[in-house]
């Protein structure tokens, strides 16, 4: 008796029927959206005259002219660009080809270079390049470690919604013994530890107790809102001066690498923490597709049965899992109040680890596609305060929802179709 498979309309066959392309219409779609939007906005809002940007500052070694370009014409050529990038991607689509990722990137580059040309026409302030470049790194570097722990920890088959309550501990951990020993390493190390601490309240709960993952990761969130933020009225604020006030890391400059023009003050005069992150994601990625540990814990998120039969201890791999992704992401916490300030405040996290869970999703559950996207986080969020330098005619209220609109048009839009590990949420109950 023969039999008949079905194959989804939007999928691509190989001849000999080896394998499956699944392709989506989101990407295109959402770039001629936005594409429209941008086209629309520059038609309905001419700005004229010139913007500026400059690629130095005072102090660089090699210093770069500033950079004036007529500010109407660079954003209806950026158009132009963007409308090329939807018509590759449109001719992928149609060859039943996935979109490369590189398509999106540059498109969001090329987006942002007219969208800022629009938005400083005629003004005789200049834009900071390298600041700008500098702050879309050092807010997204919180969203980086959130985002390897998210990736860690669904790739375990474990949805990690408590992203948010591990950074925040974290920053609170760290501020407390930050400030006691007057030591950013040890703060660092406490941030850690209560990143793993709430790591495995979390791993309890889910996996032994088999309760909803994401209930769980919820109500750990609203716990540890509501216990640093009473520990910080009755505890920190009485007693700032020796439990929360942090000796910060200081700048440390890569010779070399630092003198790099434009990009090389922005990546390379950073503090340890960033460095620490520029190595995180290339072990992450290696820990993950090249080491035997890394092929056990994807078995467990994709078929733990499959895995528990020869021989994986489930459980075990999903408790380890979620103790390394809490002390990656607790990292990330500690960056708040070891780097970005010198103490600690209530929900200063401000939402980062949802953030962090949304690039988890729009990268795909890859630790690079999932920095990047963090990266584009990080870049939305800096653009409030690169806009108010040029007064550009944007509502201020429009720029403090940004992060979150780029957040809701990525998972929606640039995605396109994704899949989770097949077992992520799921409790493994042993048959």
């Amino acid at each position: 008796m023969s039999t008949i498979t079905a194959v989804p309309a939007s999928a691509s066959v190989s001849a000999d029927l080896r394998h499956v392309v699944v392709v989506s219409r989101k990407t295109p779609i959402a770039l001629a959206i936005i594409t429209a939007l941008a086209a629309l906005l520059y038609a309905l809002a001419p700005r004229p005259g010139y913007t500026h940007f400059r690629f130095s500052e005072s102090g660089d070694p090699v210093h770069v002219p500033t950079l004036t370009v007529d500010g109407m014409t660079t954003a209806w050529l950026s158009v132009v660009i963007i409308t090329a990038l939807v018509v590759v991607s449109v001719a992928y689509v149609a060859a039943k080809r996935k979109v490369p990722v590189w398509v999106p990137i540059v498109f969001a580059l090329v987006a942002i270079v007219g969208f800022l040309a629009w938005a400083g026409a005629g003004s005789t302030a200049e834009y900071p390049v390298v600041s700008l470049l500098r702050g879309s790194m050092l807010l997204a570097v919180p969203l980086v470690f959130g985002a390897m722990g998210g990736v860690i920890g669904e790739r375990a088959g474990v949805v990690n919604i408590a992203i948010e309550s591990q950074l925040l501990f974290g920053a609170f951990g760290a501020a407390i013994f930050g400030s006691l020993t007057h030591n950013p390493y040890v703060g660092t190390l406490a941030a850690i530890v209560a990143g793993v601490l709430v790591a495995l309240v979390l791993g309890v709960f889910a996996i032994k107790y088999r309760v909803d993952q994401i209930i769980v990761g919820v109500v750990l969130n609203v716990l540890v809102y509501g216990l640093t933020d009473f520990l910080y009225s009755q505890v920190l604020v009485p007693n700032g001066t020796t439990l929360n006030t942090t000796v910060r890391f200081e700048r440390l400059a890569i010779p070399g690498l630092s003198q790099i023009p434009v990009i090389g003050p922005a990546l390379f005069r950073q503090t340890i923490l960033v460095y620490v992150m520029y190595i995180t994601v290339p072990i992450v990625w290696f820990a993950l597709y090249r080491t035997r540990w890394g092929l056990r814990l994807r078995a467990v998120g994709e078929h733990p049965q499959a895995a528990d039969t020869v021989g994986i201890k489930v459980e075990r791999v999903r408790y380890r899992a979620l103790a390394i992704a809490g002390a990656v992401v607790g990292i990330g916490g500690a960056y708040y109040t070891m780097v970005s300030v010198q103490s600690f405040g209530r929900e200063m996290t401000a939402g980062a680890g949802y953030i962090a869970l949304a690039a988890v999703i729009f990268g795909k559950w890859d630790p690079v596609r999932a920095a990047l996207a963090a990266l584009l986080f990080g870049a939305a969020t800096n653009l409030q305060g690169t806009l108010s330098v040029v007064g550009a005619p944007v509502p201020s209220q429009f720029m403090l929802m940004l992060p979150y609109v780029v957040t809701i048009l990525a998972v929606a839009g640039f995605v396109g179709r994704s899949r989770a590990p097949a077992a992520d949420g799921t409790p493994y109950i042993k048959e």
